[in-house]
C-alpha cells in the first residue's frame, strides 16, 4: 500500500501552498489552497444543503478551463465574501482569467456552518471573511498547521470538536494525491463514544494514533447520530494531484474521492449537510493508463480523504473560554489513549 508523502499535507502536490487565517473571538475562519500556475478543477456535491460560490465555473460545459485558488470559509452564506479577498490578492498579483486587458480570478468556494459555536458574530456593518481570506493568502506556504484552525477553527462533530486536516500519498508510478478538509461533520468520525476512528482501516504511519479498529463495534455505534438541524453541518474537501487530468477526469476523481468521505464519517452525505469535493490538477504527470491509471489514483483518494478527516478531528483543540464547546479528541483520549 503506497505511503504517505513526505509532508503528509496536500502540498506534497508540487506547486500547491495552502493558508489559514481565523479569529479566536469569532471562533471562525478562512482556509485557502493557490497554485503557483493555474489549475484545472471540477467538484462533486453529495450533501443536502451546500453552500457555494463559483462552482457552475467548474462544469465541463464552462468556458473557463482553470482555476487560480480555492476557498473553503466558516460563516455559513456570510462567510462566501471570503472569495473576494482571495481575488483582491490575486488580482494585485495581475493574476486571472483574461478578458481583453481586465484579468478576473476565479476562485470557486465552499461555505461550511458554524454560527452557533458560542462566537462573538456581531461583526457590524459587514463580516470579517473577505479579510481573513486576505490575510489566509498572505500565509500560504508549504508547511501548515492542522486541527483548529483556518476554516477548521470553528468546526464541530457530534461528540468531538472538528477541525482541519490533511493527507497525502503517491501512487506506485510516482503520482501524487493529496487531500485537505474542513470537518463540520453531521455524524461522528470516532466509533460510538470510544477513541477509534472509522477510518482505521487506511491510517499511515500512526497519523492519527495507530490504534486500529476496534476488536468489536459497540451496539450503539451504528445508530446513526445527527448534530444540529438542516444548514448546520458540513465536510469540505479538496483532492489534488500531479497528474495531468482533463475536466471530466478530474470531475470522476472527485466522485471517486468522496467515497473517503463515507469511509470516515458515519453518516454522510445527508440531507441535513453540505458536503463538497473540489479536484484540482496542475498537470504535471501523464498518467501511464488513462483509464486504470485514473482508477488507481482515485481509489487511492478517497483512502487520502479518510485519512485527512480523521486527522482533523485527532489533531484539533477544543475552543479556549467560555463558553468551552465540545471537548478535543486529546481531551478525552490523551492523544489515542482510551
Amino acid at each position: 500500500m503506497p505511503a504517505p508523502a513526505s509532508r503528509n499535507l496536500i502540498t506534497d502536490v508540487p506547486g500547491l501552498s495552502v493558508g489559514n487565517a481565523h479569529d479566536e473571538n469569532l471562533r471562525s475562519g478562512v482556509t485557502v489552497l493557490l497554485g503557483d500556475a493555474p489549475m484545472a478543477a471540477a467538484v462533486d456535491v453529495r450533501g443536502g444543503g451546500p453552500g457555494t460560490r463559483d462552482v457552475m465555473a467548474l462544469h465541463p460545459e464552462g468556458a473557463v478551463q482553470e482555476v487560480h485558488g480555492l476557498c473553503l470559509s466558516g460563516g455559513s452564506a456570510f462567510g462566501l465574501d471570503a472569495a473576494t479577498g482571495v481575488q483582491s490578492f490575486l488580482r494585485e498579483k495581475g493574476l486571472g482569467f483574461p478578458v481583453g486587458d481586465a484579468r478576473v480570478p476565479i476562485v470557486p468556494q465552499a461555505i461550511l456552518f458554524d454560527l452557533l459555536n458560542g462566537g462573538d458574530k456581531n461583526w457590524g456593518k459587514r463580516p470579517p471573511y473577505q479579510d481573513l481570506a486576505y490575510a489566509a493568502c498572505e500565509a500560504a506556504c508549504v508547511d501548515f498547521d492542522l486541527g483548529t484552525v483556518g476554516a477548521g477553527y470553528g468546526a464541530t462533530t457530534v461528540n468531538l470538536k472538528g477541525g482541519l486536516g490533511s493527507a497525502s500519498a503517491r501512487t506506485a508510478d510516482g503520482t501524487t494525491i493529496g487531500a485537505l478538509a474542513a470537518v463540520n461533520a453531521v455524524g461522528t468520525v470516532t466509533v460510538g463514544e470510544g477513541p477509534h476512528f472509522w477510518a482505521a482501516p487506511f491510517e499511515r504511519d500512526d497519523e492519527f494514533g495507530g490504534l486500529g479498529a476496534p476488536g468489536t463495534f459497540p451496539a450503539d455505534a451504528t445508530g446513526p447520530r445527527f448534530k444540529g438541524g438542516p444548514g448546520e453541518n458540513t465536510t469540505l474537501v479538496v483532492v489534488a494531484t500531479d497528474a495531468k487530468l482533463d475536466r471530466l477526469m478530474l470531475r470522476r476523481l472527485a466522485i471517486m474521492a468522496n467515497t473517503g468521505m463515507a469511509r470516515a464519517i458515519y453518516p454522510a452525505h445527508c440531507p441535513i449537510d453540505g458536503d463538497v469535493v473540489f479536484a484540482v490538477s496542475n498537470g504535471q504527470k501523464m498518467l501511464p493508463d488513462p483509464i486504470y491509471g485514473l482508477s488507481d489514483l482515485g481509489s487511492l483518494g478517497a483512502n487520502v480523504v479518510a485519512r485527512a478527516i480523521a486527522r482533523a478531528v485527532y489533531e484539533a483543540s477544543a475552543f479556549q473560554g467560555e463558553p468551552p464547546g465540545l471537548p478535543a479528541y486529546a481531551d478525552r483520549f490523551k492523544g489515542g489513549d482510551a
